[in-house]
């Protein structure tokens, strides 16, 4: 018993310490905001709730906000989102510039009105007092460009310059022709405030997100259009430049790592280290623990120091190197810093190297990926002969030390090149000689055993070459006919088998030019300019019921006189275009059968169908939506009962093009079957758009239809669904309108 009471209290004990060790989740979004990097490192759970201010579906971008906190969400799943909905984030915490979320599990609960936006300034945003806050910013606009991103939304990047600085704003909107309109122009921005920053996790910019240009308020329009300003010459356009510098001197600490008279130093305290550009040449000590005074900058994404003054403490306090692979200096997102500017070593093979004028490179191979180790050449150079270039063998695999600059801005979630700089030639160091088993010795040893071969069998093979090239040649021409079988069954261009047949006679009559004139079509091939010189051969290609589909031309040497063998293979070539050319009318005659109405020459019901549901899953992966439109014809059997049925089809042909001229280009208008037609609309914003086009159709039947002689009033009954508020299915979607139409057609019933 008391062995049991005692097995009992140590599974108890191992439980309360299991228990113990997964603290709770933080259950509120001020909870969350408090924490520091350091503390978001050991990935505590979060779940709490927030309102969407700002979500981009490609990447998955969201922040929310809850009451004066707000904070960045990295989704790691695909999720639909609008600004406004109420959501339960559950998660853990990442360090990043400041701590963020990772979040796989977004619950919208539901829909409330967004944050009153606080009016922030450059400062403000500068100062990280509005760091994920609903803003409004005031600004001129100075730059306004679109950029494609991924396949959901169109994003427009404006540059605005306020009073005390310059600022960046994301806006997501499909509609750009407003942009022109705001070059110069007073505005107010209002978006959720967010921060640039470069892979060391330092701060570079400011940048408003933005969910629609409807989020930008024009204040005061410039009253000059930027393009009928008067041009102004070339070298004379400096006299227009205003620029004053604002930016206040800074001061940083740290131990001098790199080192070029001239152009530039870097210093290194602890896991930070920047790029100071200078134009001083007084001598500093790699090693030395120095001060730097200069002006921030970002440039091309990478915070650095210009116009940098340096003072050398005297004091030697050497960093070592920090070991590394290409992975980690390849790999930058918002949770691995990178390494920029950073002092490292990394090994590699020595593929090759070279001395130019202003630097010595080698570059090595790593892990599969190449990069470069670059020493720079002093300013010096052209006064003093340059020290020998160390050479390195080829193959040697060695250690380098130096500074890991990259070499421009990237994706963040993307490898990033980058190239090692040398301070010295003792930054190079063979740690392995080139192995014996290389490319060189194996492409020695393999080329004097080839040698030796040829040698050998060289009688041999004189003595059967032309057997050898007769067979070869009858195979090449059965593998091109069997290729050309196989792409007349395929999916390959008309235009392209045919040049294949011409080319297959090309080859059977030793390179002659030959062509092919389709009928009422193109001219294919090789076809020479002066024909005068050559003997025409030719060919008509006759389809199965005797038309004529085409000739086959071959030009020959004047000096030849026709053969068999020239008209048989003129023949196969004539053969294998009837079969393509009709296989091919044939196909495409089936593919538009299945997908039109014979009729109206307008899609059936199976493609709206396809097309139904490929809309569904794109509206589906973007949050879209789409609207459709049932369209049931009035009174269109009396039609047929009283004028017959040839006048049916006139009347349904008519009203068809009718239709058809009041839809944009995007939209897709299909005839189900009898009277019945639908639109499908993929680009509506809400119903209100879908209502305005039933209307413009509706529209078209106030006018009558005259058919040989007879005037006929028509009309037509519509219903409208919208997606996905009315259903999220392609069969749902078609039954609602339906619905929506018959409703439509009883009411005018009721009315009469």
């Amino acid at each position: 018993m008391k062995r049991l009471i005692f097995a009992l209290a140590i599974v108890l004990g191992c439980a309360s310490v299991a228990w113990a060790a997964v603290p709770p989740p933080l259950t509120s979004l001020h909870a969350v905001r408090a924490l520091t990097n350091e503390e978001a490192r050991s990935h505590l759970p979060v779940a709490f709730e927030g309102t969407v201010t700002y979500f981009r579906p490609d990447p998955n971008t969201l922040f929310v906000q809850d009451g004066d906190e707000g904070i960045y969400i990295l989704l790691t799943t695909a999720v639909a989102l609008l600004p406004g909905d109420r959501v339960l984030v559950r998660g853990i915490m990442q360090p990043s510039f400041r701590p963020i979320v990772e979040s796989h599990d977004v619950t919208v609960l539901r829909h409330v009105n967004l944050p009153k936006p606080l009016i922030a300034s450059y400062n403000g945003l500068v100062h990280l007092q509005f760091l994920c806050k609903l803003v409004t910013v005031r600004a001129v606009v100075q730059s306004a460009d679109m950029r494609f991103s991924g396949n959901v939304r169109n994003i427009y990047y404006l540059h605005l310059m306020s009073e005390d600085g310059s600022i960046e704003a994301a806006v997501q909107d499909d509609d750009g022709t407003k942009l022109p309109d705001l070059l110069d122009a007073e505005v107010e921005v209002t978006g959720v405030a967010a921060v640039l920053f470069d892979s060391k996790m330092q701060q570079t910019g400011v940048v408003l997100n933005t969910n629609s240009l409807a989020n930008i308020k024009v204040l005061k329009r410039t009253d000059k259009n930027p393009w009928t300003l008067p041009v102004t010459p070339m070298d004379t356009i400096l006299a227009d430049y205003r620029a004053p510098d604002q930016s206040t001197r800074v001061r940083i600490h740290g131990t001098i790592t790199y080192y070029l008279p001239g152009e530039a130093a870097v210093l290194e305290d602890g896991v930070k280290s920047m790029w100071i550009a200078t134009d001083a040449s007084d001598p500093l000590q790699i090693g030395d623990v120095a001060d730097a005074t200069g002006f921030p900058e970002a440039r091309k994404g990478f915070l650095n120091l210009v116009r940098g003054e340096i003072r050398d403490s005297g004091k030697y306090e050497p960093i070592v190197p920090q070991p590394a692979v290409w992975r980690n200096l390849a790999t930058n997102d918002n949770i691995h810093p990178g390494h920029i500017y950073d002092l490292v070593s990394i090994e590699g093979q020595v593929m090759t190297e070279a001395r130019e004028a202003a630097q010595d490179e080698y570059v090595l191979n790593s892990e599969g990926h190449l990069f470069t180790a670059i020493y720079h050449h002093s300013d010096k150079a052209s006064l003093i002969p340059l020290p020998p270039m160390k050479e390195v063998p080829i193959g040697a695999r060695v250690r380098v030390s130096g500074i890991c600059v990259e070499l421009n801005a990237h994706h963040p979630n993307s490898p990033v090149p980058f190239n090692i700089l040398l301070r010295n030639f003792d930054d190079i160091e063979v740690i392995a000689s080139p192995s014996l088993l290389n490319v060189r010795n194996l492409t020695l040893a393999v080329g004097l055993l080839l040698f030796l071969f040829l040698a050998v069998f060289a009688r041999g093979w004189q003595l059967e070459r032309k057997v050898r090239r007769q067979t070869s040649t009858l195979a090449q021409v059965e593998r091109l006919r069997g290729r050309i079988l196989v792409d007349i069954n395929g999916s390959r261009p008309l235009t392209e088998i045919i040049e294949e047949i011409t080319g297959l006679v090309s080859f059977q009559l030793n390179g002659v030019s030959c062509w092919c004139e389709i009928a009422d079509g193109a001219r294919l091939g090789d076809r020479p300019s002066d024909l005068t010189v050559r003997r025409i051969a030719h060919c008509q290609v006759s389809s199965r019921t005797g038309a004529e589909l085409g000739t086959i031309f071959a030009a020959m040497d004047p000096i030849t006189k026709p053969s068999e063998s020239e008209t048989d293979c003129l023949s196969l070539a004539a053969g294998l275009a009837t079969l393509a050319i009709e296989t091919r009318r044939l196909y495409n005659d089936l593919i538009h059968r299945s997908e039109f109405d014979l009729l109206t020459d307008i899609h059936n019901r199976f493609s709206l169908e396809k097309r139904l549901d490929a809309q569904i899953q794109e509206a589906r992966g973007n949050a879209g939506i789409f609207g459709l439109i049932y369209i049931d014809l009035d009174g269109f059997k009396q039609v047929n009962d009283l004028y017959g049925h040839h006048i049916g089809d006139l009347y349904l042909q008519e009203v068809t093009e009718r239709m058809k001229s009041q839809l944009r280009t995007h939209d897709l208008l299909a005839r189900l079957g009898g009277d019945e037609f639908a639109v499908l609309l993929p680009m509506v914003r809400n119903r209100a758009g879908v209502e305005e086009i039933a209307q413009r159709l509706e529209a078209c039947f106030d006018t009558p239809l005259t058919l040989e002689g007879h005037t006929l009033q028509g009309s037509a009954s519509f219903g409208i669904a919208l997606y996905p508020e009315d259903n999220a299915t392609g069969d749902g979607l078609l039954s609602a309108a339906d619905a929506a139409m018959y409703k439509a057609k009883n009411a005018k019933k009721q009315i009469t």
